[in-house]
C-alpha cells in the first residue's frame, strides 16, 4: 500500500496525497518508510503566514488563492487548528473557512489539530509540510493558529515568513514582541482601510528602517483581504524573497526541523489522554503533588 501511495503523489493524485497524509499524522503503519522516501531537496517553497487571532489571515490567504490560481498555480495549504482539550480534534474547519476554493483541483487544504503542542503548530506540522512539496504544488501555505509561541516556531519550518499584523496592533511598534519582528520577511497591516492603518504602517517601516541589518529589508504590504486589495503586491515580494533567498540559511531550517523532529520522538511515549486519566486517579486521594508526579513520570 506505501509504494501504491507514494506513486500516486507522483502522478499527482489528490487521494493518494490525503491518505498519506493521514498515514503520517497517525503514524500509522508504513509512516516512517513514505517519510524516508521524502527528497527534502524540492525546490517548493513553503511560505508561513502567522499574526495574532482576528487579524485576518484567512482571509488573506482566500485572496492570494484567486490571485495564484487565476495564474495557473497550484497551492498546498495546511491550515493548524486550535485543539479541543477534551477529544484533541481540530476546533475549525478547512471547508468554513476556505470554502471557496475547497473544490478547485489546483487547491489542496487540510486541516491540523494542534494536539496540546506548546505553540502554534501541531506536532506533525513538519512531516505533512513535507509531503506536501513532494507532490509538487507550486506554494505550500502554512497558516498558524497565532498564539504563544507560533509566530517564532513558523519561522523554523517556512522559507518566508509572513506576519499579519492589524491596525489595532497599536501605534508603539515597541510593544510587539522583538522576537517575532526578527522572524518576519514580509509585514502586512490588514484591513488598512480602518482609521490609523496609515500611521500603523509608517511607524513599521521607521522601525524596520532602523532595526533591520540583513540584506533582504522586509517590506510592509498594506491590504484589504476582504477585497483582495494588496495581496498582487504580497504575493511579489513572497516571490522576490524566495529568489534572493541566502542557501546558508537551509541548513538554519533543516537543524532546526531536526530538533523539533528529535524532540516529537523522545516525547512519543507521552499519552496525553492518558495523562489525564493518571492525574484523575491520584487526584482522588488527600494530596497531590504536579512536581513529583511529573518526575515519578520522567524517571520511569
Amino acid at each position: 500500500m506505501t509504494k501504491e501511495i507514494l506513486n500516486g503523489i507522483k502522478e499527482g493524485d489528490t487521494k493518494a496525497l490525503s491518505r498519506c497524509i493521514s498515514l503520517v499524522e497517525n503514524e500509522s503503519n508504513g509512516s516512517s518508510e513514505i517519510l524516508e522516501s521524502l527528497n527534502n531537496s524540492t525546490q517548493t517553497p513553503v511560505i508561513g503566514i502567522t499574526g495574532p487571532p482576528g487579524a485576518g489571515k484567512s482571509t488573506l490567504i482566500n485572496s492570494l488563492l484567486d490571485k495564484l490560481v487565476n495564474a495557473g498555480k497550484k497551492v498546498g495549504i495546511i491550515c493548524i487548528d486550535p485543539t479541543s482539550p477534551f477529544n484533541f480534534g481540530s476546533l475549525l474547519a478547512d471547508r468554513l473557512r476556505m470554502g471557496n476554493h475547497f473544490n478547485d483541483e489546483r487547491v489542496f487544504i487540510r486541516s491540523l489539530a494542534t494536539r496540546g503542542s506548546l505553540g502554534g503548530l501541531s506536532a506533525k506540522t513538519i512531516e505533512v509540510t513535507d509531503v506536501m512539496c513532494a507532490f509538487g504544488f507550486d506554494y505550500v501555505l502554512v497558516e498558524t493558529v497565532g498564539v504563544g509561541q507560533s509566530e517564532v516556531e513558523i519561522a523554523g519550518l517556512a522559507d518566508t515568513t509572513v506576519l499579519v499584523l492589524v491596525p489595532e496592533s497599536g501605534d508603539d511598534i515597541q510593544n510587539i514582541k522583538s522576537g517575532i519582528m526578527e522572524i518576519a520577511d514580509i509585514f502586512v497591516v490588514n484591513k488598512a482601510d480602518r482609521v490609523g492603518a496609515d500611521s500603523f504602517a509608517n511607524n513599521l517601516e521607521s522601525f524596520l528602517h532602523t532595526k533591520v541589518v540583513t540584506t533582504w529589508k522586509p517590506p510592509v504590504v498594506r491590504s484589504v483581504a476582504t477585497s483582495g486589495e494588496g495581496a498582487e503586491k504580497l504575493i511579489t515580494h513572497i516571490d522576490e524573497h524566495i529568489k534572493l533567498e541566502d542557501n546558508d540559511r537551509k541548513h538554519i531550517l533543516m537543524a532546526e526541523k531536526a530538533y523539533h523532529l528529535i524532540q516529537n520522538q523522545r516525547m512519543a511515549d507521552v499519552d496525553k489522554s492518558e495523562l489525564q486519566r493518571e492525574v484523575a486517579q491520584v487526584l482522588k486521594g488527600d494530596s497531590f503533588n504536579l512536581y513529583s508526579f511529573v518526575k515519578n513520570k520522567v524517571n520511569k
